[in-house]
């Protein structure tokens, strides 16, 4: 378990979306200070928020960010990007794109941050993932959260012997910027964040965020009916 009162935090696309209610709901958690990354920051008004810049997909980037935080144990891997171009159709170099936001940025920012969180006790890494990590016929963006939940269930085996608790996020379409025109119901972002936290104070694993979070898992040692990827996110 991994508390976040008094926690100094990282939330990598911290500035808008479902990164944006992790720094809030970190703050009202009790956190300390709060990293909120971006691409091209803006200022922040509460002092407890630090934005710096970061592209997941330069490691140049990461590094840097990473020798300017050294006091972080909490790390949200949120960061990326999307794609609905069909695999079968899709330029190759969109595909590569987004895998190296999605799964090769988010791993850079694990094996930069890794070290850190083993330095102040062993902390925590939180990487979002998706229920397109089961449902097949999303793209490469459900091919890429489909790695990621792999990526994370090896890490949680690797860094456990340095105390680092690793908890994957699974969600349907929750109401941020990037499905803000869906006419489609939508979780609350801030209750998403409320249920992780609960998770990550609680030593959890795993959070399924949602109602077709949980059925897609649920379908995952058998058949259920009635699930398509329309139905997710």
């Amino acid at each position: 378990m991994t508390t976040v009162n008094g926690a100094t935090v990282l939330v990598t696309g911290g500035q808008r979306g479902l990164g944006r209610a992790f720094v809030q709901g970190a703050l009202e958690a009790g956190a300390a200070k709060v990293y909120a990354t971006a691409r091209t920051p803006a200022p922040e008004s509460d002092p407890r928020i630090v934005p710096l810049p970061l592209e997941v997909t330069d490691a140049k980037s990461v590094a840097e960010l990473a020798r300017r935080t050294g006091d972080v144990s909490i790390v949200v891997n949120n960061a990326g990007i999307g794609s609905g171009a069909p695999l079968a159709e899709a330029d190759m170099d969109e595909v590569r794109a987004v895998f190296d936001a999605n799964v090769f940025g988010a791993l850079r920012v694990a094996q930069a941050f890794a070290p850190i969180l083993a330095a102040n006790g062993g902390g925590a890494l939180i990487d979002i993932h998706s229920v397109l990590s089961w449902a097949a016929g999303s793209g490469a963006y459900g091919a890429t959260k489909a790695a990621l939940w792999s990526l994370t269930n090896s890490l949680r085996l690797e860094l456990a012997p340095q105390g680092t608790q690793v908890l994957g996020v699974h969600l349907g379409y929750t109401d941020t910027d990037m499905v803000r025109g869906l006419d489609v119901p939508k979780n609350d972002p801030r209750a998403v964040v409320r249920d992780v936290l609960a998770a990550l104070e609680n030593g959890e694993a795993e959070v399924l965020a949602d109602d077709v979070s949980r059925a897609f898992k649920a379908a995952l040692s058998g058949p259920v009916e009635g699930l398509s990827v329309a139905s997710a996110a």
